[in-house]
């Protein structure tokens, strides 16, 4: 038997950790979260999305903060749609099946009255400094909510959002991706290599999009959350945009296929499903760990991540902020995420054999625009780069707030890790693919644990407030 090397050796472990913190007591933790904020919101993501959606546009002009709320939604969205709506889908359902989708919409539809709680508290228990900067999310909710007593879990969620963000969902994975794309694209056949570590070889591909995109998140984090936020505001919208349109295209060319792939996805979410192709056979497990792992991943519901953007946002009402942040899961999971989910599931992509990650992403574009197959490969490719580079810029943000809370707000130490970010960045490719997604898997867990114990604990605030505001605002 061949002896693992040291890198193997620590994925291993790595997997199993991950699989320990993504057992079932995280996600029912996670559920039962989100169904005790969808009672005491009063059902907010059903009645008033619409309120929601409306309010995502209409910046208030007195509030205080930082950036304006369309901004602050822009910046959260801005590291929630990433490589988790390409690349974590697929993954999801390679592994366990179609039916991880629905356990997706279902871990969506909660995780949007957890977002909207997660918004509400930020806003409410955040400080605004005498220069204007603000700092908010769930270190503060924590230990202004629940009591000074509590600061140690506060410190906890902050250590692990700043490993999180560096290690894993923040740099490691996007960078990763975005390579990977690249690479299938220019180079399939990896035959143009830079240079060989071992008995790894990396392409010039991945090199040069290494380089580019260090390059380029330095120019823009070096400037801090305005000018993050003023990039994501051009950025975000315009890439959802293109990404929705592509998928729409696919899906209206392969409409036929459309009923029996929702079919597929209901059957399978409860029955698990039998080896096709490539493909092993998922169990219900498989389908609800994975389902709801990457739909966390992807939409960041009950991670604690959202808030710290959504704190900074220029607003009087912590409900109004509450509604505006929920919307990013509706628009990340259950627009975005089931296009995606669609395609894979529609083109076959999901059972190939040798095909992971951004690959079964890339040949199911392919496969639903046969007309112009290097087209669909090539809108993956740039959806991803988007998605990525701009998810960058958000956890940077996210990250760097987590260091200043537990610095006590020492910005030398920040600005340090600012550069080890971009140095993330620069190294990402070149890590392999599943130890990174585990790892990150893993880091969101722990950050999650600590958040998730507050928004049950402020539950009560959570229902007080959505019950004055909606009393005081009948006519909106």
């Amino acid at each position: 038997m061949e002896e693992l090397t040291l890198y193997e050796k620590v994925g291993e472990v790595i997997s199993i950790v991950d699989g320990w913190i993504w057992d079932w007591p995280l996600m029912v933790l996670i559920f039962a979260t989100g169904i005790l904020l969808t009672l005491r919101s009063g059902l907010v993501q059903i009645l008033h999305l619409p309120k929601a959606l409306r309010f995502m546009f209409q910046n208030e002009s007195d509030g205080e903060g930082e950036v304006t709320s369309f901004g602050a939604l822009c910046t959260a969205l801005s590291a929630t749609i990433g490589t988790g709506n390409i690349v974590g889908v697929a993954t999801a359902i390679c592994i366990g099946g179609p039916g991880a989708l629905f356990w997706m919409w279902l871990a969506a539809f909660f995780g949007m009255a957890t977002k909207y709680a997660e918004g509400l508290l930020a806003i409410k228990y955040r400080t605004i400094e005498a220069d204007g900067h603000v700092l908010g999310g769930p270190f503060y909710y924590i230990e202004r909510g629940m009591g000074k007593g509590w600061k140690w879990l506060a410190m906890f969620f902050a250590f692990f959002g700043a490993s999180a963000g560096l290690l894993g969902i923040g740099t490691v994975t996007q960078i990763n991706g975005v390579a990977g794309a690249v690479e299938a694209l220019f180079d399939p056949s990896k035959a143009h290599i830079a240079f060989t570590i071992g008995e790894y070889s990396y392409t010039w591909a991945t090199t040069i999009t290494a380089v580019v995109v260090s390059f380029l998140v330095a120019l823009v984090i070096i400037g801090g959350i305005k000018r993050i936020a003023k990039v994501a505001e051009v950025v975000v919208p315009f890439m959802a945009v293109f990404y929705i349109i592509v998928c729409l295209i696919i899906l209206i060319s392969n409409a036929t296929a459309i009923p029996a792939a929702f079919a597929m996805i209901f059957k399978s979410a409860f029955t698990g499903t039998a080896a096709t192709g490539g493909f092993v056979g998922a169990t219900i497990k498989m389908a609800i760990s994975k389902g709801v792992g990457r739909g966390i991943f992807s939409n960041e519901a009950g991670l604690g991540s959202a808030p710290i953007a959504a704190a900074a946002a220029s607003t009087k009402s912590c409900v109004r902020q509450g509604l505006v942040s929920m919307t990013g899961v509706f628009i990340d999971t259950i627009i975005i995420c089931t296009m995606t989910g669609l395609t894979i599931i529609i083109t076959g992509a999901w059972y190939q054999p040798g095909l992971e990650g951004v690959a079964v992403t890339s040949y199911a574009f392919a496969q639903g625009m046969s007309f112009a197959p290097f087209i669909g490969q090539l809108c993956v490719t740039l959806s991803l780069m988007f998605f990525a580079f701009t998810t960058i810029l958000g956890w940077d943000y996210y990250a760097e707030r987590c260091v200043e809370y537990l610095t006590g707000g020492s910005m030398s130490v920040v600005k340090f890790y600012r550069y080890l970010w971009i140095l993330a960045v620069l190294v990402g490719p070149f890590l392999a693919l599943d130890p990174v997604w585990d790892l990150a898997d893993a880091l969101n867990g722990l950050m999650a644990f600590p958040n998730l114990v507050a928004l049950v604990a402020l539950s009560g605030v959570v229902a007080a407030e959505t019950r004055d505001f909606m009393l005081k605002h009948r006519d909106f």
